[in-house]
């Protein structure tokens, strides 16, 4: 199964602002997409931090993190470097010499790279061959298991446009970011249904399953 965890849109769309860079990786204001994700028990664990709050919020950030075998996600979310690759790349990731992901991790890009091991158990693994060979990949390296898709918003689409997505768990949060990158466009929830949806003050949980 391909799964979409948590992942977070204003309530007029967007799933990353403007102006993405360096300093901004979420775009102009998209930071706040994820203040929620912090304040829970399994977001502070996470950052190596105690406490944080439990409740739906938690409870779907603790889902998202379980029964997982690999995980798929566009260049732009691995980090902000363009073009062919440096023979002595530095960028690693945002995550820190320990990701957080601790299994296999394929990066979609156009620039082979050789693999990156990193601490904890996560490897990222370079894919140029498209989107449906990082499915195939991601899935026989998953080992029964359940394949995660993370972002960006154009990573999102192209697996909802290819109908490979099978549960899409949207975190709606009360914020509007007026411009940026909005996930959903014309015919990509078909086929798709609204399984489930709680509240709690940060968040609307969405999931939406493909029958």
């Amino acid at each position: 199964m391909l799964r979409v965890h948590n992942f977070c849109v204003s309530v007029d769309g967007y799933g990353a602002g403007p102006d993405q860079s360096l300093q901004a990786p979420i775009g102009a204001g998209g930071e706040r997409l994820h203040d929620w994700v912090f304040r829970t028990r399994t977001g502070r664990r996470m950052i190596g931090e105690e406490g944080g709050s439990e409740g739906i919020d938690d409870e779907m950030m603790a889902a998202g993190e379980t029964g997982l075998g690999a995980t798929i996600m566009g260049r732009n979310m691995f980090g902000p470097v363009r073009g062919p690759w440096a023979p002595d790349e530095p960028w690693r990731g945002w995550w820190g010499e320990d990701p957080p992901y601790h299994h296999p991790v394929f990066v979609l890009t156009r620039h082979a790279r050789p693999s990156v091991t990193m601490l904890g158990g996560t490897v990222f693994h370079f894919v140029t061959g498209g989107i449906e060979d990082a499915f195939e990949q991601a899935t026989k390296a998953a080992g029964g298991l359940d394949v995660r898709l993370g972002g960006g918003v154009s990573t999102i689409q192209q697996y909802l446009r290819a109908g490979l997505v099978d549960q899409l768990h949207l975190a709606i949060v009360p914020i509007v970011l007026g411009r940026g990158e909005r996930l959903f466009t014309d015919g990509l929830t078909d086929g798709l249904t609204c399984t489930r949806m709680a509240a709690s003050d940060s968040a609307t949980h969405m999931i939406l399953s493909r029958a």
